[in-house]
């Protein structure tokens, strides 16, 4: 389980420096950010159990920031 979450921090990684390319430096950033907690978590070598856990808990927060940012900031059509 632990080299899953090195995986994610991967591939957050890639999308970090993408999304950088791309111009979108506030998205950019918070790849960056997922990208450490995934790699952090991979080297902490706990229990298959705990890392269930605490993937449960970030899609929980990560679906309710989501739908939060998508009902109430994101204003539909607008764009550059």
């Amino acid at each position: 389980m632990d080299n899953m979450f090195k995986l994610m921090g991967w591939w957050t990684g890639i999308f970090a420096i993408l999304f950088y390319v791309g111009d979108m430096v506030e998205v950019s950033l918070l790849m960056v950010a997922n990208t450490g907690f995934f790699v952090l978590l991979g080297y902490l070598n706990i229990s298959e159990r705990m890392y269930m856990y605490i993937f449960g808990a970030y899609l929980t927060v990560f679906f309710v920031g989501f739908t939060y940012y998508s009902t109430f900031i994101h204003v539909p059509g607008a764009g550059h």
